[in-house]
């Protein structure tokens, strides 16, 4: 009898087949999960901005006529560009992690002189006014990286958020009135790190009642969805 090893060996090696997809089918699956993806991604982003392109309409088309609006619209908004700036005691800043509030931005190019401090005056009347919806707007006062700050005037602008930030990279983001500075203005940034408003040069006491006005009727269209606090 023959041995049942040497049989064994001797059958042919019986191999499973199994179809290979083809290349075509693999791209079109590829283009389809490629899509649903991008459409994913883009429902996402539409929801997360939702909320503040409904405060904009109910702001700017669907308020009572005859209302007019005191601030410059900015169309298109700039975002909030990717620059490191530095606090007073030296250390480096995200102007990025400034989203998620409101912010008032004040800009000194410059020594700080008396027009330049009734500004920032205004900035804090303003912010105090809101009283209860203060908390949704923060203070910002953008220095030149070369302009030197007033021991005095720092300490009397409690709360408010004071950084040095490059003049290049700064005027590539703000924008003053033809003809003005770009620390003439007061400048408005919604959450979402956009540049949106800028106020008229140099606001006396009827114009900052204005603004006040322009910053309670955004804050009020925005109520729904903006909380206090970054």
């Amino acid at each position: 009898m023959a041995d049942a090893s040497s049989n064994s060996s001797s059958r042919p090696v019986e191999l499973t087949v199994y179809d290979l997809p083809s290349p075509v089918d693999v791209a079109v699956e590829d283009a389809t999960r490629t899509r649903v993806g991008r459409l994913r991604l883009l429902l996402i982003l539409l929801i997360c901005a939702a909320p503040v392109i409904a405060s904009y309409v109910t702001y700017y088309w669907l308020r009572p006529q005859g209302t007019r609006v005191f601030g410059e619209l900015i169309e298109p908004q700039r975002p909030l560009p990717a620059i490191t700036a530095t606090d007073l005691k030296g250390q480096a800043v995200d102007l990025t992690q400034l989203r998620g509030q409101w912010l008032f931005v004040a800009v000194s190019q410059g020594p700080c002189d008396l027009d330049c401090e009734n500004l920032l005056y205004v900035q804090r009347q303003l912010h105090k006014a809101l009283g209860k919806e203060a908390d949704k707007l923060d203070r910002i006062w953008l220095i030149s990286t070369r302009a030197p700050a007033k021991a005095q005037l720092v300490e009397a602008l409690q709360g408010a958020t004071v950084l040095r930030v490059d003049d290049a990279a700064l005027t590539q983001w703000l924008e003053p009135a033809q003809g003005r500075k770009l620390g003439d203005h007061l400048y408005l940034v919604d959450p979402m790190g956009n540049w949106m408003m800028r106020f008229p040069p140099h606001p006396d006491a009827a114009a900052a009642a204005k603004i006040k006005r322009d910053l309670e009727r955004l804050l009020r269209a925005a109520a729904s969805w903006d909380q206090p606090g970054r």
